[in-house]
């Protein structure tokens, strides 16, 4: 066989996807693994693409986006987040994965090391390891998923290119609080460190919404922002997000965004125009409700758990039972017919992640069945 890349042969497919599929050869009837809105996309959404193909807006577009996309995207961000960019600084992506997969090609080089922290999205280490980086990450299962000044004075060397922030966070549902913005802006504000703000679920928090790192504005050069429209407007087979960046590093990350994709497909950016004045606020609503039960009924259980601020997962623990969540979620998944994500593919083993983004009879049959296994477990 002709050899291939070193590097791709080490990179795993995702243990998320693996695990869900597994459920399903398994006979799992209640599936609360993907984080994939139960909602349909707006209507008014849907129409600006079916209009644009009605009008024959099928040829190629510009690299890094319409024009009138990337204006939209600026003036979105100054009024959600109080975040100013120009256009020049954005680039219409195939998604937040794409945004984040060109970044980290376009700043790392070997032996560079990216700071996370665990619980964290398994993309991140994949990615970086292909790259030739090294990830670091920081385990904040015992702070409340918040990052204090000595774990990240520990974590920074001279080899430290960049920390990817997730808040709300996959798969804990936290949200960093202030103290956790203020340590790691102290201490990147005088290095040379990029902060990868990984914002898909920005517009799902619960309570007191306020612009996360982006608040710092006089480290904005060193502040790329990766954006999805999958959760927030219930959009994840669009495959659509933007990437913001200083002017000189969107001039060399459009290069990757160029030979990966060429660009965004051209009907579907009018739609993302109008998703950006759509307020989600009832799908917001309807993710608390479901956040408010799960979180009762889990306390109810007796596992211990963190109550989620934002996005729709929940990850209790389940180090009382003393096993492996491998272990755990594949004798829930066999016996119970429920799936669920095992902690380890975040990095993360004393924990499970239930995704609540269903229906709410879904929901509360899955706490039915959980309570059940966990009362088993117990005796």
């Amino acid at each position: 066989m002709i050899p291939l890349n070193e590097r791709i042969l080490k990179v795993q497919t995702s243990k998320i996807r693996q695990f869900n599929d597994y459920t399903k050869e398994v006979g799992a009837n209640i599936i609360l693994t993907l984080g994939e809105p139960d909602f349909y996309t707006p209507q008014e959404i849907t129409k600006e693409a079916i209009d644009a193909l009605n009008q024959h807006q099928t040829k190629y577009g510009p690299t890094p986006g319409f024009l009138d996309v990337r204006r939209k995207v600026c003036e979105y961000e100054k009024r959600v987040n109080d975040f100013e960019c120009k256009p020049e600084e954005v680039i219409i992506t195939h998604g937040s994965t794409e945004a984040l997969t060109s970044a980290l090609f376009t700043m790392l080089n070997a032996g560079d090391e990216v700071i996370v922290l665990n619980p964290t999205y398994p993309m991140y280490r994949q990615m970086v390891e292909f790259m030739g980086g090294k990830l670091v990450p920081i385990d904040t299962t015992e702070t409340h998923f918040q990052v204090t000044r000595e774990q990240l004075s520990n974590a920074l060397t001279s080899k430290t290119k960049a920390i990817i922030l997730t808040s709300p966070n996959n798969p804990t549902g936290s949200v960093l609080n202030d103290d956790s913005y203020e340590i790691i802006y102290q201490m990147i504000k005088d290095r040379p460190i990029f902060v990868i703000c990984d914002d898909v679920y920005n517009q799902i928090i619960f309570e007191n919404r306020k612009p996360g790192f982006v608040r710092y504005k006089d480290v904005k050069d060193k502040i790329i922002v990766c954006q999805s429209y999958s959760k927030s407007y219930a959009m994840p087979g669009w495959r659509c997000g933007y990437m913001i960046a200083n002017k000189e590093f969107v001039s060399h990350a459009v290069k990757i965004h160029q030979y990966m994709i060429v660009a965004l497909n051209t009907f579907i950016q009018p739609a993302m125009i109008k998703a950006l004045d759509y307020d989600p606020k009832d799908m917001v609503e309807s993710y608390r409700t479901r956040r408010d039960y799960i979180y009762e009924r889990l306390t109810k259980m007796g596992l211990e758990v963190e109550k989620p601020e934002g996005a729709f997962y929940i990850f209790p623990s389940i180090k009382k039972f003393k096993m492996s969540s491998h272990d755990f979620c594949k004798r829930f998944a066999e016996e119970y017919k429920v799936a669920i994500i095992p902690g380890d593919c975040f990095e993360a083993d004393d924990y499970i992640r239930i995704s609540y983004c269903v229906d709410f009879e879904t929901i509360k049959t899955a706490c039915d069945r959980l309570e059940q296994f966990v009362h088993t477990l117990d005796k």
